[in-house]
């Protein structure tokens, strides 16, 4: 079949797909995509895969994708990051056959991204982007998608995605933040960009930023013209989203587990997704948080899980038969603690707070000040007291560590008993630029190479075979015609 392409395959392929949940690192897999396709989700993308670790290891491809197969689980996007055509084409083909698009991804602003040179900080170097979306327009049987965030500057970021369209990209998902834009300095989405994106472009966008609920959704979705809307944290933190619906945590965590004891995933990915739907009851209960992450099985977090849904229902007075909706309707003058719109055991949004009140908050609240103020008496974090019952003799004193002479040419800490007073990688450097030795490092370049000279001089000089049209006249019939008697 000819591969569709822009709009025929969004409506035919995607099936027109409105709501969509985002990539999301160790956060979007399996068993959350179906928990989400169960609550309005129609159209799921895969965690971010790294395509060079994708194409020289067999064990992450199965872990990730090929043992994460599922009728029920498209349409599908597989999202790769990338910094190679060729290795991102190569990881591209081998992801093909298990989903309906590969989307590269231009929108990771966080610091990994920068070390490993993907994501958002590929936004400048539009020739590289160019080829990487022609090569794999032209090589997949499958289109190629793009997620990218905007530049400050609207037109800067017009240009950018008519660029990518014309390089073969068919779908587009504009995050309106700016790399910029991360934690406590994300601030509000410019869903200004992305209508101006929109209207400069003749392939299907989706929007992303500013997602909380579903009045979001169209309220979006008719300021920017877009033909679907991605959302991310809104998902995490209540996956009914796209049904406008706000459950108890309860019922959505249920699902979730009963889903993943079908679909396996790391402990991780199931700690951390309750992490987000019980967020604002663990502000409650502080101590079932700890138990929360310190248990080491499924049926230990499930356990967890059951005992916050107890107090939860303790707390309003009411039986588990009794449905949410009643729970909801509680005695006159009940209102939410703080400025939560529900109350905690509610599905419901959860809103970054800004730097001034990220601020505050860490002065008393941190995770590492409560840290302290549950050390011992030594005042030492958990993360410390831990290190210390591995090793006892373990000291976290500056003045009692030791101190420790710096190499001469980077400043690292230098071999004792160095002979050109180096750090390791330095003296490896110097003994063979000038064929040297250091026993202390256990460097013998010099003593190599006279061994190597004395072994070769003992060797017998071989005697060489004559050559054909060389030498004196006759010798090589001379020599056909002794073999030959």
């Amino acid at each position: 079949m000819p591969k569709l392409q822009g709009f025929e395959f969004w409506s035919r392929t995607l099936g027109g797909a409105r709501h969509v949940v985002a990539p999301m690192v160790d956060q979007s897999e399996l068993a959350w995509r179906l928990l989400s396709r169960r609550h309005g989700a129609q159209l799921c993308y895969t965690p971010m895969l790294h395509a060079q670790v994708f194409v020289r290891d067999a064990n992450y491809r199965k872990e990730n994708l090929y043992c994460d197969v599922c009728p029920e689980d498209r349409p599908l996007i597989v999202q790769f990051c990338a910094n190679d055509p060729e290795v991102f084409v190569q990881a591209a083909l081998l992801a093909q056959d298990y989903c309906d698009a590969i989307d590269l991804n231009l929108g990771c602003p966080q610091m990994i991204a920068k070390r490993g040179h993907y994501g958002a900080f590929l936004q400048e170097e539009w020739d590289l982007l160019q080829k990487m979306i022609q090569l794999a327009h032209e090589k997949l049987s499958v289109p190629v998608t793009c997620k990218i965030r905007v530049f400050p500057d609207i037109d800067k970021t017009v240009r950018y995605a008519q660029m990518l369209e014309q390089a073969g990209c068919q779908l587009l998902t504009v995050h309106g933040r700016t790399k910029e834009q991360k934690g406590p300095l994300s601030g509000a989405a410019s869903w200004e960009h992305i209508k101006a994106v929109r209207k400069a472009v003749a392939i299907p966008v989706f929007a992303n930023g500013n997602i909380q609920s579903l009045h979001d959704v169209e309220r979006c979705m008719q300021d920017t013209g877009v033909q679907g809307v991605m959302s991310a944290e809104g998902n995490l933190h209540n996956p009914a989203l796209f049904e406008g619906r706000s459950p108890a945590v309860w019922e959505l965590v249920e699902e979730y587990l009963d889903i993943v004891r079908l679909y396996p995933c790391p402990l991780s990915c199931v700690r951390a997704h309750l992490f987000k739907l019980w967020h604002h009851t663990l502000q409650v209960h502080q101590q079932l948080r700890d138990e929360l992450a310190k248990v080491k099985t499924l049926e230990g977090i499930a356990a967890v899980s059951q005992a916050l849904k107890l107090r939860c229902q303790a707390g309003v007075g009411l039986r588990e038969s009794r449905c949410v909706e009643d729970m909801s309707r509680q005695e006159e003058g009940a209102q939410p603690a703080g400025d939560l719109p529900f109350f905690h055991w509610i599905c419901q949004p959860y809103v970054r707070p800004g730097p001034r009140e990220a601020s505050k908050e860490n002065s008393g609240s941190s995770k590492r000040a409560l840290e302290e103020e549950e050390g011992s008496m030594d005042g030492l974090s958990k993360n410390k007291q831990k290190k210390q019952l591995r090793n006892p003799h373990k000291t976290f004193d500056p003045s009692l560590k030791p101190k420790y002479a710096k190499c001469d040419q980077c400043g690292n800490p230098k071999g004792n008993r160095c002979v050109f007073n180096l750090c390791r990688g330095c003296c490896k450097k110097r003994a063979f630029k000038e064929t040297a030795d250091c026993p202390g490092h256990g460097l013998l370049f010099k003593t190599k190479l006279e061994k190597s000279l004395a072994w070769n001089g003992t060797q017998p000089r071989r005697q060489e075979p004559p050559q054909v049209g060389s030498g004196a006249p006759g010798a090589f019939s001379e020599v056909l015609g002794s073999a030959l008697a």
